[in-house]
C-alpha cells in the first residue's frame, strides 16, 4: 500500500501538525461515519468504529504518507472487521439459541421417534442411492470423493444423491419427520 510508505520524522501529507488535530478530525470525523455507517448497523456503531479506526490510525500514523487516506483507510478497514465480527457472533448466537430451543421442547423419546423416522426413510431408498446421501450429508464427502470411493463417476455419484433427495423430499410432504 502506498499509503504507509512515508518516511519516520517526515510530515506526510494532510497532517494538520500537534496543534490542528481536533480541527482536522471536526473537518472529517461526519464523514468518516458516513463511511463508517454504509458497513454497519446504526450510528452508534458507526461512532464505535471510527472510534476504533483512529485508535489503530493513531499508533502508526508515522508510517503513512498521506494522513487522510490512511484515517479513511483504517475506518474502512474497521468497519469491515466490525461488520465481519458481527456475522460471525450472530451465527453463533442463533446456532446456540436454536440448539437449546431443541434441547427444550425435544426430549429423549422424540429424538429417538425423528432418529427411528429418518432411518425408515433412509432405508427406503435405493442401496446405491443411500450410500451416496450418507457419505455426502454425514460424511461431508465431495462428489469426486465418493466417486472413488464407490468406484463411479463424480456425475453417476451427483445424480444419485439429486434422485435420493427427490425420493426423500416426496416422502416428506406425504409423511413429514415428528
Amino acid at each position: 500500500m502506498g499509503i504507509l510508505l512515508g518516511g519516520v520524522g517526515r510530515r506526510m501529507a494532510g497532517d494538520p501538525g500537534p496543534e490542528g488535530w481536533e480541527a482536522w478530525l471536526d473537518r472529517h470525523g461526519p464523514t468518516l461515519v458516513l463511511l463508517a455507517r454504509q458497513r454497519v448497523g446504526s450510528r452508534a456503531d458507526a461512532e464505535d468504529v471510527v472510534q476504533e479506526a483512529f485508535v489503530r490510525f493513531w499508533r502508526s500514523r508515522h508510517r503513512a504518507r498521506d494522513a487522510t487516506a490512511y484515517l479513511y483507510m483504517c475506518v474502512r478497514r474497521c468497519a469491515l472487521s466490525w461488520r465481519r465480527g458481527r456475522e460471525r457472533r450472530l451465527r453463533r448466537e442463533e446456532a446456540a439459541a436454536r440448539q437449546e430451543a431443541e434441547s427444550l421442547l425435544e426430549g429423549p423419546a422424540e429424538r429417538e421417534e425423528r432418529r427411528r423416522a429418518i432411518e425408515a426413510m433412509l432405508g427406503a431408498l435405493p442401496e446405491a442411492q443411500r450410500e451416496v446421501l450418507v457419505m455426502k450429508v454425514w460424511g461431508g464427502l465431495s462428489f469426486p470423493q465418493i466417486s472413488e470411493v464407490l468406484g463411479i463417476s463424480a456425475n453417476t455419484a451427483a445424480s444419485r444423491h439429486r434422485y435420493a433427495m427427490a425420493r426423500l423430499r416426496a416422502r416428506l410432504t406425504e409423511e413429514p419427520i415428528p
